[in-house]
């Protein structure tokens, strides 16, 4: 058999019994929107996250602009403010600030962990800057002790896109806990995902927090009392359910992914081939496992037909895509060339240990370059 790149079957069945339960106890409630499942599910991803609040959303793409959109109903932000974000971030990242009629800076990444450079961000910022989007790609934490610091002498916000770092750390703190404001996708594929989309904003903002609630359920903080042009964006009471059976799962499946990560880069030693490299190992959660390589599309190629299948994250930069045609005149060239040379290999919680050495072989018997 192929080793899949991600088998959410053979994640969720470890729990099934109890995914399956906590959906009866919701159908039979009689309560699917905004219940007792989502105020449990926020209260205890907060809990985990280390902050006061979590706000239960539509998906991380609301998440994320959702934090903007409160900030600009509070006066933080205003229409042409401008954000920092990292150039070869998801789309979604720069989706949420362009939606708030806010605008997107891309900046170059870290070459080493493929985050937002703080030195780059401190020579980005500029009179309209009001805000860095930290986005902890592929799941390790971007350095945020230095951004704290860049954000408090430029008195900016520091807004994380924790999309796929849940359960990432520094120094006992979790990702989402480092920014005035963190937005997380509960996607499937994510480490915690729902069996559907959801999301959720931490903060330990209560004002920030109030706004967001409102801002989610059609600008209403009372039924049919509207104090804002709100949205419908609302986790609702199955997703929550089935998230709060798989939150406690989440730390053990962290665990298990860092050993699928740390047999890789015991065991893959091919020149064409680049391995992540983390110099703190306990930042990482590994949502994804990307290696660089000159020949990508041969690599892929050549893994599929040793029956591996793997992921491209992303194939074309931000500033490339046709949604953003006042962006193509940027010149990002690492952003640029790592969207050509990153690919994904398999890793999860469910991952055989035949099928990870069946990974590592593959990757070896790759032919070098002539």
């Amino acid at each position: 058999m192929d080793v899949p790149f991600l088998s959410l079957k053979d994640v969720n069945a470890r729990y099934a019994d109890e995914l399956k339960a906590a959906a009866a106890r919701v159908i039979d409630s009689g309560w699917y929107v905004l219940g007792q499942e989502v105020s449990a599910f926020e209260q205890e991803f907060a809990e985990y996250c280390g902050v006061r609040h979590a706000v239960g959303v539509g998906n991380g793409l609301d998440a994320l602009a959702l934090i903007l959109r409160a900030y600009k109903e509070l006066g933080a932000l205003h229409d042409g403010d401008e954000v920092i974000v990292p150039g070869n971030t998801f789309i979604a990242s720069l989706l949420a600030i362009s939606e708030n009629r806010l605008v997107p800076v891309p900046v170059e990444p870290d070459a080493v962990s493929f985050n937002l450079d703080p030195a780059r961000v401190s020579a980005a910022v500029g009179p309209r800057t009001r805000a860095i989007m930290a986005v902890h790609l592929y799941g390790q934490l971007a350095d945020m002790p230095a951004l704290s610091e860049l954000a408090q002498r430029h008195n900016l916000l520091l807004i994380e896109d924790a999309a796929q770092a849940h359960g990432a750390m520094r120094d006992g703190r979790r990702a989402g806990a480092f920014g005035h404001a963190a937005g997380f996708s509960f996607f499937p594929a994510k480490n915690l995902g729902a069996l559907g989309d959801g999301g959720a904003i931490v903060t330990d903002d209560s004002v920030l927090a109030a706004r967001i609630a409102v801002l989610r359920n059609y600008g209403s903080d009372v039924k049919y009392r509207h104090l804002y042009q709100g949205v419908n964006s609302r986790l609702d009471e199955l997703q929550a359910a089935l998230l709060r059976v798989k939150l406690p799962y989440l730390d053990e499946e962290i665990a298990r992914r860092r050993q699928v990560a740390l047999r890789y880069r015991a065991a893959i030693r091919h020149p064409a081939i680049q391995l992540p490299s983390t110099p703190q190992e306990e930042r990482h959660a590994w949502h994804l496992f990307v290696v660089r390589c000159r020949q990508r599309d041969a690599l892929q190629q050549h893994l599929l037909a040793q029956g591996v299948h793997s992921q491209v994250h992303y194939p074309i930069a931000p500033h490339r895509q046709a949604a953003y045609p006042l962006l193509h005149g940027l010149q990002l060239p690492l952003t640029e060339q790592l969207h050509d040379e990153v690919l994904s290999l398999p890793i999860g919680p469910a991952m055989r240990d035949e099928d990870v050495q069946r990974v590592i072989d593959a990757c070896q018997s790759f032919p070098e370059p002539a």
